[in-house]
């Protein structure tokens, strides 16, 4: 696949028809890391709220392995629909790198109270250097966050 193909098909993830984002994303999966810089760049030119959520959730189990990821996760903080800020959370949580807390630390007097919770539980995930945090709010152990093999505690 070309890129300008790639590029094509990334753009279509663009739509509120989840069985159309579904298509496309079966189409792009087996690229696997390669993906995310695509979806970074595609991120900004995004014009609907589903298009940016499906760029960031599909980088997100490449927080630990793509910068672009990562910075793909700092940018979408700012986003103004609630679901991508909690999906850009969400990335930098599993991430688990200290140096997203300055820009989570940001969002934790948000005027909306989800996404102060949501920074707030990345900030608690990444200090604690488990990702499972973010899910596992209370930190009751029943609560796993898979997202790629091994995720999981055996």
């Amino acid at each position: 696949m070309t890129d300008a193909q790639i590029k094509e098909l990334v753009a279509r993830l663009d739509t509120s028809k989840s069985l159309e984002e579904e298509e496309v994303w079966a189409t792009l999966k087996p690229l696997g890391v390669a993906i995310v810089p695509f979806l970074a760049e595609a991120y900004a030119k995004m014009k609907r709220a589903d298009g940016r959520r499906s760029c960031v959730f599909h980088s997100m189990k490449f927080g630990r392995s793509s910068e672009a990821a990562f910075q793909l996760g700092i940018a979408a903080l700012n986003d103004r629909a609630t679901l991508v800020r909690y999906r850009a959370c969400g990335l930098l949580a599993y991430s688990l790198r200290r140096d997203a807390v300055p820009h989570l630390q940001a969002l934790l007097q948000h005027p909306d109270a989800r996404t102060a919770e949501d920074a707030g539980a990345a900030i608690d995930a990444i200090e604690a250097q488990n990702h499972h945090f973010f899910r596992d709010r209370d930190h009751s152990g029943r609560t796993f966050w898979e997202l790629n093999p091994g995720d999981i505690p055996k």
